[in-house]
């Protein structure tokens, strides 16, 4: 499980007026600028600062009319406009009667929708680490989709709700190679078949963040009123009321835990300390997952070592040390002193090693990684792996490093939580990435997260109809929600299976109750030894798919089979279905699979399921008063049933047996 966590110092730009004009006094946020794309045919909100008692005047293109309003003591304004229809491109003039107006141009009106979730929402169409199906000719071709603009929020985390959040680039940008790289693949498929097939402009909001848990998306006052999360919602309270005050309290705390971690550990000096004694370590090769190279163990803490022989002309000049990737988490030291500290194995570690540490001959590199689970090292091209001096000249750092076991996450002292940059804290991400958007009109939501909570599918049902009522008592109004369902992830099924990920995907299938919402079925096309499997053209194509059919009227089949009951019939049963347009079939043509039976022990067998009109009857000789049918019951499941349109059928169960 990809656990992505990252300290994230948030600019000062989310503050900053987005204006190349200096004399201008009104700011705006970075969500009011050039290339923005305004909900067409909507009432929609424009905010910003001036001049405390400052008349401002807000005059769009489209039809001349301003609209007047007076700065507030605290110098905060806000109007409202009408938008036409979709087009463009227009701009918006805003005045305070003193000097220069300030104006925002190329601006569009047409379909916004915000975009949600965890890494496999994150993930980019390039990027350092994205490249999904045909992610160059998408980069190619970026240019031609003008009408497409993108504004991607920065990772940001807060105990309490903020009023801003600094966006990447600072505004919103035109689609293009450079920016269409690291901007999320699922967001732009949606988006681009949106705009193809409604032939409007579109404005896709990315706000997400890899690993993290649907509480950190869901607001205090809900997450409040269940017990399992009051006390660290309380704590998050009582928290001082600055980041510097905060940040200053977590920093005595920390280093309350590094001295109490090493005062448990022997192996800490050998660890800090340049050709010390390292007799009872293990070499294990760096880039590479250690247990690929049957190493044995490496989980919960252990720490990694090398030491480097540094020319004289380098000593007492500060350095770069490239490290790759480490899986999960790391603590980084150079000759004993910590140089950073990241969280989540799909972040670079780039560090500063300060010329006051660096001296000719023998230095020590060493990392005290935390691993969470599955596999753990550092990862990699082997170009990734360095150390060297800014201007130029590096030594390599692939190859052999010493490795050794420090203690299980359980034994060791408990890591102080920072609630500045912990995205996994009740309510977050809520708070920084979501509460700040609330005033940007938009159409509907998409959201592709879960895997974070596969191991508390029971609460999910819960929390994720809870999040989206959150949202939308935020925003005003029950816009459209619709969601990505888990993909097929794990070794493939080989039998029976109690399966935390099918439980999860349950959870999300039944939020389908909540009104005005939508599922994207990836059942069968996800990659057993790749959490964010590659193909989100697919993963888009299918979330517009409800879109267009649920929001835009469109005569189109937007969903697979849905499980809506059965009937015992003898030794069988049938199963009903609705979204059976173009009737049942098989994906390639073979029987079915990935049926399984039970009796009242519950003991599954695999079994035969035969499509008859727009049901299926399922049997099996082996098992006795049979009671119970489970379909795709797995974490990687072969299955292929699908409807006319080629959409897959959900998972289900047709009982509620604990697991």
């Amino acid at each position: 499980m990809v656990y992505a966590k990252k300290i994230i110092l948030t600019a000062a730009l989310a503050l900053a007026a987005i204006s190349t004009d200096l004399s201008a006094k009104i700011t705006l946020p970075p969500f009011i600028s050039d290339n923005m794309v305004l909900q067409h045919s909507a009432t929609v909100e424009l905010w910003g600062t001036a001049k405390a008692g400052a008349k401002v005047k807000v005059t769009p293109s489209w039809d001349g009319s301003a609209v007047r309003t007076r700065a507030s003591e605290d110098g905060s304004w806000s109007v409202k406009l009408n938008t036409p229809g979709p087009g463009g491109p227009y701009s918006v003039s805003f005045s305070d009667g003193d000097g220069k107006p300030l104006k925002i141009s190329n601006v569009l009106c047409g379909e916004v929708w915000l975009c949600g979730g965890q890494s496999n929402m994150e993930m980019p169409v390039g990027g350092s680490w994205g490249k999904v199906l045909g992610w160059e000719d998408e980069l190619a071709r970026a240019g031609d989709y003008g009408n497409i603009r993108l504004l991607r929020v920065e990772r940001a985390v807060s105990p309490r709700p903020e009023e801003s959040v600094a966006v990447a680039d600072g505004a919103w940008t035109e689609c293009s190679e450079w920016s269409l790289n690291e901007f999320s693949a699922t967001a732009w498929f949606f988006g681009k078949y949106l705009s193809e097939q409604l032939g409007v402009p579109v404005g896709l909001v990315e706000s997400c963040w890899g690993g993290t848990i649907i509480e950190a998306w869901t607001s205090a006052g809900t997450l409040g009123r269940m017990d399992r999360y009051k006390p660290t919602l309380d704590q998050m309270a009582e928290l001082p009321q600055t980041r510097e005050e905060r940040a200053e309290a977590f920093n005595s705390k920390l280093a309350a835990w590094e001295k109490e971690m090493c005062a448990g550990d022997p192996k800490c000096a050998s660890a800090f300390t340049p050709g010390s004694d390292t007799r009872g370590w293990t070499p294990g090769k760096a880039p590479g997952y250690l247990q690929n190279q049957g190493i044995e163990g490496m989980h919960g803490y252990f720490w990694m070592k090398k030491d480097v022989m540094i020319p004289e002309s380098w000593a007492g000049h500060d350095l770069d040390l490239h490290l790759g990737y480490v899986d999960d988490n790391d603590f980084t030291y150079f000759n004993g002193e910590c140089l950073g500290h990241t969280e989540g194995c799909i972040f670079l570690r780039n560090y500063k090693v300060p010329g006051r540490l660096v001296k000719a001959g023998l230095n020590s590199i060493a990392i005290r990684v935390m691993d969470t689970g599955g596999l753990s090292g550092i990862t990699g091209e082997e170009s990734l792996l360095s150390l060297g001096l800014p201007e130029g000249g590096s030594i390599p750092l692939a190859g052999e490093w010493l490795c050794s076991e420090i203690s299980d996450i359980g034994d060791a002292p408990v890591f102080p939580v920072n609630m500045d940059v912990d995205p996994n804290l009740p309510s977050a991400l809520y708070n920084s990435m979501i509460w700040p958007l609330r005033r940007l009109r938009i159409k509907g939501a998409i959201w592709y997260q879960g895997e974070s909570n596969a191991s508390d599918a029971a609460r999910y049902k819960i929390l994720m109809p809870a999040m989206i009522r959150d949202w939308r008592l935020l925003w005003g109004y029950d816009f459209p929600f619709y969601y990505a369902q888990i993909a097929n992830y794990l070794e493939e099924q080989k039998g029976a299976e109690r399966s935390e990920w099918a439980e999860l995907r349950e959870a999300q299938l039944q939020s389908l109750a909540v009104e005005n919402t939508g599922m994207a079925v990836l059942i069968d096309i996800g990659e057993a030894g790749d959490i964010h499997p590659k193909n989100k053209p697919e993963v888009g194509r299918r979330l517009a798919l409800n879109a267009l059919a649920l929001t835009y009227g469109r005569d189109v089949v937007y969903s697979g089979p849905l499980y809506d009951g059965y009937s015992i019939e003898g030794a069988s049963l049938r199963i009903r279905f609705t979204h059976t347009d173009g009737g049942l079939k098989s994906a390639d043509g073979g029987p079915l699979k990935g049926f399984w039976m039970a009796g009242l022990d519950g003991k599954f067998l695999p079994a035969t399921a035969v499509i008859d009109g727009d049901t299926v009857v399922v049997s099996c000789p082996e098992v006795d008063n049979a009671v119970s049918v489970r379909y795709a019951w797995a974490n990687n499941p072969p299955c292929n049933l699908v409807n006319g349109a080629g959409l897959p059928a959900s998972p289900f169960r047709t009982d509620s047996w604990p697991r």
